[in-house]
């Protein structure tokens, strides 16, 4: 026998596809077996959980925000401390991500799940990176967002911090020097972090003021160029691994 759920259940549900509302609820939706099995091994907060099996594949169809609905969905209260304001200090060592305006929902997930696979210590985003929280980021996370640390702050002042601390403040640039071929100081014994600008801008002026070392990733030939630019997940991938591969 299902357990019936309300419209106005279906409702509140559905709204939470809006972040307004999930700002004013403090709450983000979950969809997937695993995806619900990581968020109740996680220290997040699950305020319920609807399995297909116990309400119904109808009333499942109805709350999901899927086009296949999943067997499962949860309801997930978002961590206080995912804004932070400014930081004023940071940690003696760690690599680090600094998202300067990423927009696309896609990019934003896959980014966290190559953070997550890198080891990176934390994710810092600007206030105008799309909200983590949004359906298509959650599910493009493939549960990283459950593991990798991540807050909303003021990208100048932390990379201004990490720079005043004596870090390293990478960036990707057309006119940067070669990856391959620079030192990269690999966050083992200082703050190092990589900054990721947005998709179609690249890193704004504001925080470029504040990186130490410019960063080109060579196409091949190196004598010719292709594609205007790489992807920005792509860019924080390719990034990521060479500073990993040289620990």
């Amino acid at each position: 026998m299902t357990s019936p759920v309300s419209h106005n259940e279906i409702k509140f549900v559905k709204s939470l596809e809006q972040k307004k509302f999930r700002d004013e609820n403090g709450l983000f939706i979950v969809e997937g077996e695993k995806m619900v099995a990581e968020a109740l091994a996680s220290s997040f907060e699950v305020e319920k959980v609807y399995r297909a099996d116990e309400i119904g594949s109808a009333a499942m169809a109805r709350l999901s925000l899927l086009s296949s609905p999943s067997p499962a969905l949860a309801i997930v209260r978002k961590p206080a401390d995912i804004e932070i304001g400014n930081i004023h200090s940071v940690p003696s060592k760690g690599l680090f991500l600094a998202l300067d305006g990423i927009r696309d929902p896609g990019n934003l997930g896959t980014i966290i799940r190559t953070a997550d696979w890198f080891g990176i210590d934390a994710v810092y985003a600007s206030k105008d990176t799309v909200d983590i929280f949004n359906p298509k980021v959650v599910q493009s996370t493939m549960g990283a967002i459950f593991r990798v640390k991540f807050h909303y702050c003021d990208i100048c002042g932390y990379c201004g911090a990490v720079a005043a601390a004596g870090g390293n403040v990478y960036g990707t640039f057309l006119d940067g020097e070669d990856m391959y071929a620079k030192e990269l100081a690999t966050g083992m014994v200082s703050p190092s972090v990589i900054v990721i600008g947005n998709e179609a801008k690249g890193i704004s002026a504001e925080v470029g003021k504040f990186v130490t070392d410019r960063l080109f990733i060579p196409s091949w030939p190196r004598d010719e160029r292709g594609s205007e630019s790489l992807n920005a997940a792509v860019a924080t991938a390719i990034t990521i691994a060479e500073f990993r591969r040289r620990v």
